[in-house]
């Protein structure tokens, strides 16, 4: 049975969705330029801003609308972030967020993305109680995401902050990567609103030792987490605090040895506030959920070594992949092996998503 096939299926057997959101004012946005779209509901809001549900009013489409939060700042937003919101709006691909347009007036930032009704923590949530993802959903999620980011980081770009919340799905079951980059791309002072202690879950260890420079492992540690959850609906590791998260990945992965991670090892005074873990409770624990493949390539996301995980792309040429018909997802069977270049129907196809 194909991937589209299960999807529908799956999609049709999802409870009934009650929206976290608070409904809000119809009035419009009180700056000029974005008084075409109307304020329909509050998605959400986070350290960057606020998204909204909104309509265009000449063409009744429906847009997020991210309004970014700005300090008070004679000079407006720096020219760097403007120059970096830029190069991110021609980041176009099938399997990320497309951002439509930029607004800036009044020393204030819309960021104008299509929409998407639910990203996949919530689709998980919304699945009967006794029944898993099916597996050849996970195989399809779980390469459309690496599909998006082997795009971005042969570009160099990292997201950094991989989670199933930044992950949207379509009525189609296209996965769509969002929050990209934003932390780093517009470099604009902010201050904390809400604390995301969800976030800690998908960080790899040697980002809560704040250790520097990141490079593409970052993300690769958190689609291994991702995977994980997407074929168990269960967080992998879910601690309440970095030394809670790193405790736990210990007693999973065993306590790390100075060739495993030799950064974090070197660190005498911090490393004694652990056991020494021994056991590998990692198979018992996944094997339940995914065959030997999906084991071999979990284990491959989930190492301690930075430079010793597999890439997105060597992930996308897995063997656990090697059934999944990939005929109706939005790239293709695309693997990394050329530089794509977005498809010529991809703005056609962004329409008709949102």
């Amino acid at each position: 049975m194909s991937s589209q096939s299960v999807f529908k299926s799956t999609w049709n057997s999802l409870s009934a969705f009650r929206p976290r959101y608070r409904p809000v004012s119809n009035a419009n946005f009180s700056v000029t330029g974005m008084t075409m779209f109307e304020k329909l509901q509050k998605l959400g809001e986070g350290t960057y801003g606020i998204v909204y549900k909104a309509r265009h009013r000449q063409t009744n489409r429906i847009f997020a609308v991210k309004k970014i939060r700005t300090e008070e700042d004679p000079d407006g937003i720096s020219a760097t972030a403007l120059r970096e919101l830029v190069f991110l709006r021609e980041l176009e691909h099938p399997n990320i967020l497309k951002m439509f347009d930029i607004v800036y007036q009044s020393q204030k930032l819309y960021l104008i993305f299509e929409y998407c009704s639910m990203d996949a923590k919530v689709f998980l949530d919304r699945l009967p109680k006794n029944k898993l993802l099916p597996q050849v959903l996970v195989k399809s999620f779980m390469y459309q995401l690496c599909q998006a980011m082997c795009f971005c980081h042969q570009r160099r770009i990292l997201h950094r902050d991989l989670k199933p919340q930044n992950m949207l799905v379509t009525k189609n079951g296209t996965i769509k990567v969002c929050d990209f980059g934003l932390a780093r791309a517009v470099l604009i002072p902010a201050r904390a609103y809400t604390h995301e202690i969800v976030t800690l879950w998908y960080r790899p260890p040697e980002v809560i030792i704040a250790e520097s420079p990141y490079t593409c492992s970052v993300d690769v540690w958190s689609i291994g987490c991702i995977f994980f959850e997407l074929a168990s609906k269960q967080a992998l590791f879910s601690g309440d605090c970095e030394i809670d998260q790193l405790f736990r990945i210990f007693k999973m992965l065993r306590t790390p040895t100075d060739t495993e991670f030799a950064s974090l090892t070197k660190k005498t005074d911090f490393m004694h506030a652990f056991p020494k873990f021994t056991d590998y409770a990692l198979p018992s624990k996944a094997l339940v959920f995914l065959d030997h493949e999906g084991f071999d390539l979990l284990e491959k996301f989930l190492l301690y070594n930075p430079g010793n995980r597999i890439t997105c792309k060597a992930a996308l040429q897995h063997s656990y992949f090697n059934d999944l018909d990939k005929t109706d997802l939005p790239a293709g069977s695309w693997d990394g092996s050329t530089l794509m270049l977005p498809p010529k129907s991809f703005l056609a196809e962004a329409e008709q998503t949102i």
